[in-house]
């Protein structure tokens, strides 16, 4: 049995000689940990995977633990780790955001039949929702569009995204996000692949794209600077190949240099 802890939005794990893992029963018992919010997320490596936030004042950890943000997991663990310590932190988010029903503002209890609040009072029951993205890999000829956000690193890079908005097909979605973000048109839309993104509660829906007409005119809202860059020139700083705006970048690179 694995226990995905949460404390502050940061994860509780294990650490041996640089290899982090989930802590089980035995250290819950070992640390002292009262629990709330107690639910199950699934397996990981054929073992019953459970998340929970801490009960009372942060641990003051002994050797061999720590407490690592999400971000910090991603580039540290394996990627099953991240994937379902992503699925706890959400589902542990929405529980903590669903304590009191929306429409009558009633208690609500764990349904025991399946992921999901049910009103105590009126019975309205509530499921975890995610928050779909589109992210998207522009080219134009030998160039591939980046820009850096406002709250980026001035050297970093990435491409393309934005949230899905209702009505909004996800290729729609594409259209209007590269215009108002960077005053594009773009064409040949195609689905590129997928990724879950706790931060905090996204699936990244990834495509590629060709430029169809337009100057870039940066919105000043949330980018401050986009251009085209060749492979033989791009920025400093680009994404980890360890998420989606990466692998896109690779896409492009190795397209540009077969």
């Amino acid at each position: 049995m694995l226990w995905f802890l949460f404390y502050d939005n940061k994860l509780l794990i294990k650490i041996n000689n640089d290899t982090l893992s989930i802590p089980g029963r035995e250290d819950l018992t070992a640390l002292e940990i009262q629990l709330r919010r107690e639910i199950y997320i699934g397996r990981l490596y054929d073992s019953p995977c459970f998340a929970a936030e801490f009960s009372g004042e942060p641990l003051s950890l002994p050797g061999g633990f720590d407490y690592l943000s999400l971000r910090e997991l991603l580039n540290k663990s394996e990627d099953d780790i991240f994937r379902v310590a992503g699925r706890g932190y959400q589902i542990i988010n929405w529980a903590r955001k669903h304590q009191f029903c929306g429409k009558c503002g009633g208690p609500t209890k764990n349904k025991p039949d399946e992921l999901a609040k049910e009103c105590t009072v009126c019975g309205t029951v509530s499921f975890p929702r995610i928050s779909p993205a589109v992210i998207v890999a522009i080219v134009k000829e030998d160039k591939l569009l980046l820009a850096r956000n406002i709250k980026f690193p001035s050297s970093f890079y990435s491409v393309l995204a934005g949230f899905v908005e209702p009505g909004e097909t996800l290729e729609e979605c594409v259209q209007r996000e590269v215009k108002e973000e960077v005053g594009i048109e773009v064409k040949n839309i195609k689905y590129f692949g997928s990724q879950s993104w706790p931060f905090p509660d996204s699936l990244m829906i990834a495509f590629t794209a060709e430029y169809a007409g337009g100057e870039i005119a940066v919105d000043n809202m949330e980018l401050s600077h986009a251009d085209w860059f060749s492979s033989r020139n791009m920025p400093a700083k680009i994404p980890d190949k360890k998420t989606i705006a990466g692998r896109l970048i690779e896409w492009f690179l190795e397209q540009k240099n077969f």
